[in-house]
This record gives structure tokens, C-alpha cells and sequence, in this order.
């Protein structure tokens, strides 16, 4: 208890002093020292004698006040480096400096708003600034580099080199001292350490190994071994998280039980004695961290799994709780940045369920008859998910209906797939047909993960929302302990039982039987798919009309699998701008697109090129059209109504050539004008007879941005206005005065930033709106 104490002390103090300054956390330290000089010098009877319950309970509270002072004093140092007043005063004044850095960890990719470069985050220990003046402040604290040079993406940790860029103050909340955006190339300082060179190795030949494996198996495995998810693609990504088995794409104390267990597994089998298997896990241990690359992340894990084998080495499996205390305090102390780290509270609150509830529930349920195996493989998901649901509640802002049976399912698949991917990044160097064949054996169980997450998140009801932040963790954990401890009364166990089948039985089948989304008789749905367009016409079940793309494949593929579009009879590309057409691969994921239709302007060339590639791989017609053409398909009808010529030397040549449509969609009729401006507005108007643009639901051109014609909107009066647009951009969209135009005309304004999935109804009697929501944490 006492060792538990300090520990979570020590936890919650470095994470409180995360957020104060250096003087704030060395004043926390001083006073819990000072209380528990006070509480120590009691129990000793040198304040007088305490009773028995004081002294029982006062050293458990002399324990907690000594985390608070080491997790405190830990974290005012660090905090003394990060906030030393040369490195403060070049960040507020945002100098451009250059610096000697150590790459700390594997550069990141983020994805940049449409049609803007990736951006990669490099976390680097600052070693020397030097300014435009020629002055250096040699430095030790760590920083954060955004960078857009490619020649950054390959960089290893413990490169060193030097760039060249402009300081900027981070966000707080850790310990880094600086951001440093950087625009060139770095300069290397001669090679990374061998170890990281071996790792690099090893990673790349799991790579290689995996490129004839079907693209869903082939980007999840190198995630599941190393947590290399480079190729991961996007549909599985958000499988995962529906289904709350992100876990596995990141390296782990799972990843490491698996690895250490075959080993000892083996090392039984060859009737080896407890040193020598403890040693031969020992040098697995120590490989495998090689292998994915000695990351914190990593050593965490690393740590995490070590404690099984202190416990076997002892002898002692209780051990194992009072040495998980202990790798926290020590982890905690060693970098207070951990103390904010979700991975780390996630490996510590896994192996907490692991070691205290799983063995519980296990024997409870073989006492009730369950077979041994089944036993474990029902306990052990459990406790962990029970255990990370506030945290992942926290994050996420839901709580996963589904996470417990998918995990559950994946279980048998993940030791196979681990320890079959770990021998073909170990054979790849000497012998790369035996990797490929590894690989190829382990893209089997691969499969089943990506199986399982697929139908998992395809469930209705899977997820339901819950309150996010400290809040939301918060309240899951007091109902999470509330439970635990009421279920202890065989009455309250019968009662829990009884409201959960109530539920089961009793919502499920209304959420199944109502759908949710789509609302019955929607005609148009403006996808939630962040910074550009994507909208679908309904034909019949399962197939519809899409125009255009959005910025991300993963966007418009969910959006797609959410209105359960299988089938793409006409897929629309109003122009070739990125926030239109880079998310074309989502549209052909898992779906027939039998043809293409783009506009006659053919600039941005990438973007063409980007349309050409996808309907050429997915055996998709690809054709222009003139003004005046038409389609129809089922209830739905289209004719093109614009551009009435090409429109040059405008802001936007692209945005003033958007193809221009006129939706019929069981009798409503829908204007979708793309990234049309003013320019193109007007033109439409000159060349076309008066009503032509009378429409009941428009979609609103260019996101909402202020370049549109009055006379434009006057002539379309739409009832339902939707707006395409993502959070907090860059652009000013959609403009204020614009949204109150189109309100005081009499339309319903409809917004993807702020109402999500956003769908015109008509239900036989008028036209109505309805919105999905944004769901917490996957605000676009």
C-alpha cells in the first residue's frame, strides 16, 4: 500500500507540475515535505504516542507526502532547463536561429490542410542556438521541430545535425522549451548510432517483406510488430479506433509479454531452469526493444514487461504489483513528462488490470465451470479494457460498446501475427524469401484483426458518447470502482446482470431496427470530412451519386461506409484542387466506380494526374462534359448547367472553372456549384434564362467563403443551405456575413464543422434538415 502510494503520488505531481512553473513545483515539494517531517516525527512518538489505527494508516500517508516531494522536486528541474531565461528570451522574441539538435524520436508525419505540404513533428534535444548575431546559448532542454523538407522523414533517433529555422513558445502542458519551424534541409553530423542503424535495418527489411501482402494486411503488420504505421491505411486506422484496438498499432507491454513469452515457452520446452530462461527472455527482451527502436515509448514498455520477468526470476508472482510501483515511481522520476503521457497511463492501467483483476475473474469463472483457457482469454481483455476505459473515455469522448468482444476476438491472432512478423524482421538481412514467408504466414492472423475491426465498426450502437477530458475520465473511473465494489454483493451482481441484458435486449434492437443515419428520406448528405467537399445522392440502397472527394481518404470512405454506399454509378469531380480530389482513393475503397466526371479545365495538373491514377487502377470510366449534358440514374437526375465558357485571370482560375450541377433527387432539387466565385457566378447568370437556378437545397460554393455574387444566391433562394467546411481554418470559412445572408433569405444553414454529417430529408410532406453530430474526439 505504501509503495502504491508514493508511486500515484509521485505520478500526480509531476503531471500538477507540468502545469506550474519551476518556483510553483519546488513550493509543492516543500510544504509536502514538510508535512511529512511532522506526520514521521508523530509516528516515531516524538510528538507523542499515536494509536494503533494512526500509526497503521500514517505511514501510508508519510509515503504519499514523499511521492508529492519526489515527483514534485523531479519535475521543478527539468522545469528550471526548460524555462532558463536565454533559451526564453530567443523564444519570445521568435528569432531565427540555428541549432544543433539529437533527434529524439522518429519523425511524425501530420497531415496539412488541402493542398498544403505534410508537416513533420521531430522531437530533438536542443544541444547549441545560434543566433543571426553570431551569440550561442548552449542548451540541453528538448524542442520541437516542424519541419516540411522530405529529407527530414528519414531521419533516425540519435542523428545529430544541425537546421536552421525560426523559434516560436510551445503549447505547455510538458517540457518542451521551444518549437522551431524549420523550412530547409537538416545538415547531418556524420551517422546515427549503430543501434538505431540496426533498428532502421530490421524495420525496413519487415518493410520489404510485407510489400506483396494485400495493402489492409501489409500496413498493419510492421504496426503491430514494431509500431511502425507508415502504411497503415486509413479505413483500417479508423477500424481500429471504433473498436478500440488502437493498442495493438502501438508498441506496448503486450507487444513485449508475447515476445518474452514464446521465448520462455521455448525455454520450458527445452527443459531449461528458471536462470537460464529468465536470461535467455532477458536478451529478448533487449532485442526486441533493438528491433523497435529504444524509444521512451518503448523503454516504457520495455519496463512494463521486465516486471514479469523480475517476478519469475524471484520466484514471487505476487512481486509483480509492488514492482509495477516501483517502474512507475522510477519511470516518473527518471522524466516527468510521462506523468501526461495517455500511452504510458494506458500501459501502467493495463498491467494494473492485468496483475489485480484478471486473475480474480479468471478463477472466479473457472469455478463456475468455464474451461481454463476460455477463462483467461475472458478475463484478461476485460480487465485491461476495464481499467483503460477512463482513459481512452477521456480522450476519445466515447465509450466503446463493442472494445471488449473485438479484443476478444483478436487475441488469438495478435501472438501468432507478433511473433511471426518479429522472425521476419530478424531473417530479413540474411534471408529475404524467408521473410516474405513469415510475413505471408502472418498476414493471416493480420487478417483476422483487420476481419474483426471491420464488422466491429460497423455496428450500430458501438459507440456512445460520453463527456471528454479530465471530467469524463474522471467519472468513468468513480463508476468504474463504484461498480467493482458494489459487484462484491452477490445481489448487486444478479442486479447489474439483469439491467445490462435489459439493455442489451431492449435499446439494441430499437438502434437496429431505427438505423440512426441515414434519416429516412435524405436526397443529399454533406460529408463531415474537414476542409473541403464531399456529397452523395441517394439512387437506391447501397448505391449513390458522389461529387467530389474531400482531402482525405479516410474521410469520405467513412462517410460512405456510414450511409452503407456500396456502389458509385457517377463519381463527379468539380475541380482539381487537393481539398476536392485527394481523398479519391476512398471513394474506390471496397467499391465499384463505373465512371468519372470531371471538368474540361485541367489545372491543378497533380490533381488530374490524382483523378486519372484512381480511375485507371480502379477500372473506372473517365470522361469530360459540356454544358447541357445529362444523367440519370434511378430517382436521381443531373445535368450540367456550367462552366458557360472559361473563365482566365480570375483569383482563382480552378475555383471559377468548377463544374456547376443541377440535382434532382426525388423531386428536390439540389445546386451544387463547387468552388464557383463571383467570377463564374456572373457568368452563369449572363448566359443562362432567368430561374435556371431556382433550387430547394443549395450547397453552399468554396466552403462559405465571402466571393459570392448576391444576385447569384438571389436567384437560387435555396430552403436549406449546406455548408462544407472543417474546424478552425485557415481561411476565415464560412464567412459570418454570408451565413447571415442566406439565414435572413429563409434557409436552413447547415455546417460540417460544427453539425458533422449534414443531409437534406424530404419525407413526402415538406423538406427537412438532419444532422449526425460531431462525435467527441473525431471533430474533423
Amino acid at each position: 500500500m505504501r509503495l502504491a502510494g508514493l508511486a500515484v503520488a509521485a505520478w500526480l505531481a509531476a503531471l500538477a507540475g507540468l502545469h506550474l512553473t519551476a518556483t510553483a513545483a519546488a513550493t509543492m515539494a516543500a510544504v509536502a515535505a514538510g508535512l511529512a517531517v511532522l506526520i514521521g516525527a508523530h509516528l516515531l512518538g516524538v510528538l507523542g504516542r499515536p494509536a494503533a489505527p494512526v500509526r497503521r494508516y500514517g505511514w501510508v500517508a508519510v509515503a504519499i507526502l514523499l511521492g508529492v516531494v519526489c515527483g514534485a522536486t523531479a519535475t521543478a528541474a527539468r522545469l528550471t532547463v526548460r524555462d532558463a531565461a536565454p533559451i526564453r528570451g530567443l523564444v519570445d522574441d521568435r528569432a531565427v536561429i540555428t541549432a544543433e539538435l539529437v533527434v529524439r524520436e522518429d519523425p511524425r508525419p501530420v497531415r496539412g490542410a488541402a493542398g498544403r505540404p505534410s508537416t513533420l513533428l521531430v522531437p530533438a534535444d536542443l544541444v547549441r542556438l545560434t543566433g543571426r548575431d553570431g551569440r550561442q546559448v548552449t542548451a540541453s532542454a528538448r524542442a520541437l521541430v516542424l519541419a516540411t523538407d522530405p529529407a527530414w522523414r528519414h531521419l533516425l533517433p540519435g542523428q545529430r545535425l544541425t537546421a536552421q529555422g525560426r523559434l516560436a513558445a510551445p503549447r505547455g502542458g510538458d517540457l518542451t522549451a521551444a518549437v522551431l519551424t524549420v523550412a530547409g534541409q537538416p545538415a547531418p553530423h556524420g551517422p546515427p548510432p549503430w543501434l538505431q542503424r540496426a533498428a532502421g535495418t530490421l524495420r525496413a527489411g519487415l518493410q520489404q517483406a510485407c510489400e506483396p501482402l494485400p495493402d489492409e494486411q501489409g500496413g498493419l503488420l510492421p504496426g503491430l510488430v514494431v509500431g511502425d504505421t507508415s502504411r497503415l491505411t486509413p479505413a483500417v486506422e479508423e477500424d481500429f479506433r471504433a473498436t478500440g484496438m488502437t493498442h495493438l498499432n502501438a508498441v506496448s507491454g503486450s507487444n513485449v509479454a508475447i515476445i518474452v513469452g514464446a521465448v520462455l515457452l521455448l525455454a520450458r520446452w527445452a527443459r531449461a531452469g528458471p536462470r537460464v530462461a529468465v536470461a535467455l527472455c532477458g536478451l529478448a527482451l533487449v532485442g526486441f526493444v533493438v528491433l523497435v527502436r529504444p524509444s521512451p515509448s518503448v523503454v516504457r514498455a520495455a519496463t512494463m514487461g521486465a516486471i514479469g520477468l523480475a517476478a519469475l526470476a524471484a520466484g514471487r508472482p505476487r512481486a509483480a504489483l509492488p514492482a509495477l510501483c516501483a517502474a512507475v515511481a522510477v519511470l516518473v522520476l527518471v522524466d516527468p513528462e510521462l506523468a501526461g503521457d495517455a500511452g504510458f497511463a494506458l500501459s501502467v492501467l493495463a498491467t494494473a488490470g492485468l496483475l489485480l483483476l484478471a486473475p480474480r475473474w479468471r478463477d472466479g469463472l473457472r469455478r463456475r465451470g468455464v474451461p481454463a483457457g476460455l477463462a483467461e482469454a475472458l478475463a484478461v481483455p476485460a480487465a485491461a479494457q476495464l481499467t483503460c476505459g477512463p482513459v481512452v473515455a477521456g480522450i476519445s469522448g466515447t465509450v466503446s460498446l463493442v472494445a471488449v468482444p473485438a479484443n476478444l476476438l483478436a487475441v488469438p491472432a495478435i501472438a501468432p501475427a507478433t511473433v511471426l512478423g518479429v522472425a521476419a524482421a530478424v531473417v530479413s538481412p540474411l534471408w529475404p524469401a524467408g521473410a516474405e514467408f513469415a510475413a505471408w504466414l502472418a498476414s493471416w492472423p493480420a487478417w483476422w484483426l483487420v476481419t474483426v475491426a471491420r464488422h466491429g465498426a460497423q455496428l450500430p450502437a458501438g459507440t456512445l458518447p460520453w463527456p471528454g477530458g479530465v471530467t469524463g475520465a474522471l467519472l468513468l473511473a468513480a463508476l468504474t470502482v463504484a461498480l467493482l465494489v458494489a459487484t462484491r454483493r452477490p445481489l448487486v451482481r444478479r442486479l447489474v446482470a439483469v439491467c445490462a441484458v435489459a439493455v442489451v435486449l431492449g435499446a439494441l434492437p430499437v438502434r437496429l431496427l431505427a438505423g440512426g443515419w441515414p434519416p429516412p428520406g435524405w436526397v443529399v448528405i454533406a460529408c463531415a470530412i474537414g476542409q473541403g467537399d464531399a456529397l452523395v445522392l441517394p439512387i437506391t440502397a447501397g448505391r449513390a451519386v458522389v461529387v467530389d472527394a474531400g482531402p482525405d481518404p479516410a474521410g469520405v470512405d467513412g462517410c460512405l461506409r456510414r450511409l452503407g454506399v456500396r456502389e458509385v454509378p457517377l463519381l463527379v469531380i468539380s475541380h482539381f484542387h487537393a481539398d476536392h480530389v485527394a481523398g479519391i482513393a476512398g471513394v474506390f475503397r471496397g467499391r465499384r466506380v463505373a465512371s468519372v466526371l470531371v471538368p474540361q479545365w485541367s489545372e491543378p495538373a497533380f490533381g488530374l494526374s490524382q483523378v486519372r491514377d484512381a480511375a485507371r487502377a480502379g477500372s473506372a470510366g473517365l470522361r469530360t462534359a459540356p454544358v447541357g449534358w445529362s444523367w440519370r440514374a434511378g430517382g436521381v437526375e443531373l445535368v450540367v448547367l456550367g462552366p458557360p465558357y472559361p473563365v482566365r485571370g480570375s483569383r482563382s482560375d480552378p475555383n471559377n472553372n468548377s463544374l456547376v450541377l443541377a440535382a434532382t433527387v426525388a423531386g428536390v432539387r439540389i445546386l451544387l456549384p463547387g468552388d464557383a466565385e463571383t467570377e463564374e457566378q456572373r457568368a452563369l447568370l449572363e448566359t443562362a434564362p432567368p430561374g435556371t437556378f431556382r433550387a430547394d437545397v443549395l450547397k453552399v460554393a468554396h466552403h462559405g467563403s465571402a466571393y459570392q455574387d448576391p444576385e447569384f444566391l438571389d436567384a437560387v433562394r435555396p430552403a436549406v443551405a449546406l455548408v462544407s467546411v472543417g474546424a478552425d481554418n485557415d481561411y476565415g470559412h464560412p464567412n459570418p456575413g454570408l451565413l447571415d445572408r442566406l439565414t435572413r433569405g429563409g434557409a436552413r444553414v447547415l455546417r460540417t464543422d460544427t453539425d458533422g454529417d449534414a443531409a437534406a430529408v424530404w419525407d413526402g410532406r415538406g423538406l427537412a434538415v438532419a444532422a449526425r453530430g460531431i462525435r467527441p474526439g473525431r471533430q474533423p
